[in-house]
């Protein structure tokens, strides 16, 4: 059957799994509960997932981000994100005489506690992952002296460590799988004995979701990544189609923010988002692709997601008697925790 018989020609093909991971649906629904339980403000350190819709929407509701702990005054809750915060943030916060929300995703979690057993047993630790992301900040943050930041292959030539045959390698959850595993490879022909972390830092969702557009990529003249400029894992996607054989792959927040242009001489746009994205953005895409001739979607599935993840336990607890308490100087029920 030739091509000419097609209605236009033109299709989309939309990745599955994409959008929300466990971790940021956890997170985020973190924030609204403690909105709901707690009353406005509720005061997040750092964007809560890399999202400008996520913080837009959130911020309508009463929440307010913050950069450092010190911004948040005495007495107030506080909520660190889906990222994860080194211990000396937990310090601030008990100084600042602040209650806690720990909305760190539980496989960053893992990774942390990977760093302090491997810190423990005097192991260099070499984690790959990108200068000044906030996830590499917190699990850095968990022992210092034996951190050291591999930010892709290329880094790999200036790495020195004390003995080479006490060397492990974690990394930052939402990288590339494949520039991860060419670091890995680099690094193990320098230090032959590098032991590997027990299990995968990169996690569940960043791998599916590279997975699907990996397949997807490889028949897209264009790919289109809804997510934020800085979310990771929105960001490799966009890499990860180019390097399937899409032809041009560009990332968007909004619709509105495609350009006509990309369009030229296009039949098939594939289209994925990021795990912070809510499904709602991927729809406008799809409307704002049906409006210009693109109205015939198939599903490029890659794996199945039943992942879930239980609310923050702090949740459970009255945060704003605890609140009060702290800011008297009474201390309270959560700081044992």
């Amino acid at each position: 059957m030739g091509r000419m018989t097609a209605s236009t020609g033109r299709r989309v093909l939309l990745a599955a799994p994409r959008g929300y991971c466990a971790g940021v649906d956890r997170a985020v629904i973190a924030v609204e509960k403690a909105l709901e339980q707690y009353g406005a403000p509720v005061y997040v350190r750092h964007e809560i997932v890399h999202n400008k819709y996520v913080v837009q929407t959130l911020e309508k509701k009463g929440a307010i981000f913050v950069e450092r702990t010190e911004e948040v005054p005495p007495g107030n809750i506080v909520m660190f994100s889906a990222h994860g915060v080194a211990p000396v943030v937990h310090e601030e916060a008990e100084r600042g005489r602040l209650a806690t929300i720990d909305a760190t995703c539980p496989l960053v979690t893992k990774v942390h506690k990977e760093a302090v057993r491997f810190a423990k047993e005097d192991y260099d630790i070499l984690l790959i992952g990108h200068e000044g992301h906030e996830e590499v900040i917190g699990t850095s943050g968990e022992a210092p002296d034996h951190i050291q930041l591999v930010d892709g292959p290329g880094d790999v030539e200036k790495v020195e460590v004390r003995d080479p045959s006490k060397v492990v390698w974690l990394s930052q959850t939402t990288l590339s799988v494949d520039e991860t595993m060419e670091t890995v490879d680099a690094l193990k022909e320098k230090f032959p004995q590098l032991i590997s972390p027990p299990s995968d830092d990169i996690c569940y969702a960043t791998q599916n979701r590279q997975l699907a557009v990996k397949q997807m990529g490889a028949e897209s003249d264009l790919v289109i990544v809804v997510g934020s400029r800085n979310s990771s894992n929105s960001k490799r996607l966009v890499e990860v189609a180019k390097l399937a054989g899409a032809r041009d792959a560009h990332l968007v927040d909004f619709a509105d923010e495609i350009d006509e242009a990309w369009l030229e001489g296009v039949t098939t746009v594939g289209v994925t988002s990021g795990a912070s994205v809510p499904e709602v953005l991927v729809e406008q895409v799809l409307e704002w692709l049906s409006r210009r001739g693109f109205e015939d979607v198939e599903i490029v599935k890659a794996a199945e997601e039943s992942i879930t993840f239980s609310l923050p336990k702090e949740l459970r607890r009255d945060l704003r008697e605890e609140a009060a308490a702290l800011a008297a100087g009474r201390g309270g029920a959560g700081s044992e925790a």
